[in-house]
């Protein structure tokens, strides 16, 4: 039989990740004010923010893993165009800044954890992320935030890689152009994981 939503989010193994919902990616500094528009437009934060209520009510984790760096930029490699256009920016995400704060509609709450990195595109390699989520127990990770292009594809691959099962809440993720992110959230992220929306999780999770 088909593995079900219940089956992978129940019996206390499951924790919620949110990806770079932070102020200077998705919120009122965003640096990139395409995307702040998708996840607007999908409701990003605010279905985000009704699953994390809810995985906190239920006692599961929440981690959020954000992104952020030196103001000298030193430790972060430029190895990809992406990386090298943001560290050209001297004030895109610079550690300590506002603009690297969660955006406040998802907390911190005090439960919450954090995976923070300042280099690639993805949350698992190179960060606390795994020893985290293994120390918890975990074994089903809930994918949230930005952006379906590239950091839910990245988060989704390697939690697979490290044997986790992965769940996708797809109105709580997004990325631009809309019709590509969500030709990539059908044909890409449903090879490696559940899809379901943020309700549909949360009340699995209940």
């Amino acid at each position: 039989m088909p593995v079900t939503l219940t089956d992978l989010v129940a019996g206390g193994q499951t924790a919620v990740l949110t990806m770079e919902i932070q102020r200077g990616v998705v919120g009122d500094l965003s640096s990139f004010p395409e995307l702040a528009a998708a996840a607007q437009q999908v409701g990003v934060i605010a279905n985000t923010a009704r699953l994390l209520a809810a995985a906190r009510a239920g006692g599961v984790p929440v981690v959020h893993c954000t992104a952020g760096f030196r103001p000298d930029r030193r430790g972060s490699p430029a190895n990809a165009p992406l990386m090298s256009a943001m560290l050209r920016r001297p004030e895109h995400l610079v550690d300590g800044s506002p603009a690297v704060e969660l955006v406040p509609e998802i907390g911190p709450e005090p439960g919450d954890l954090f995976s923070h990195r300042s280099h690639g595109v993805s949350p698992f390699t190179g960060t606390t992320l795994d020893p985290t989520l293994r120390a918890l127990g975990v074994s089903t990770v809930v994918a949230t935030g930005v952006s379906v292009n590239l950091g839910i594809v990245g988060l989704a691959v390697e939690a697979v890689n490290l044997g986790y099962r992965v769940v996708v809440a797809t109105d709580a993720v997004c990325g631009v152009p809309r019709d590509y992110a969500d030709a990539v959230t059908r044909h890409t992220l449903a090879l490696v994981a559940l899809l379901a929306t943020a309700d549909e999780v949360a009340a699995a999770l209940s």
